[in-house]
């Protein structure tokens, strides 16, 4: 099994530790794809800046019809969503 070295979210700190706490007021937790890109703070901030406009910009399309895309992309590729 791969293993990646994450930074855990009581010893984060800088923008990893704003990361954490973005995703804990988002939904209650950090998920595992935000400790996975931890080594790369940069990485982290942007990619999540990405993900919100995507998921919460405008758009033609609705909140749900976007999790909904995400949803069935996610299980075509046999990830957990």
């Amino acid at each position: 099994m791969a293993y990646i070295d994450i930074v855990d979210p009581d010893h984060a700190e800088g923008i990893v530790k704003q990361e954490y706490e973005k995703g804990i007021r988002r939904s209650g937790r950090v998920y595992n794809i935000l400790k996975i890109m931890s080594q790369s703070p940069t990485a982290l901030k942007d990619s999540m800046r990405m993900y919100l406009t995507i998921m919460h910009g405008e758009s033609e399309l609705s909140r749900a019809q976007r999790e909904m895309i995400a949803t069935v992309v996610s299980q075509v590729n046999h990830c957990k969503y």
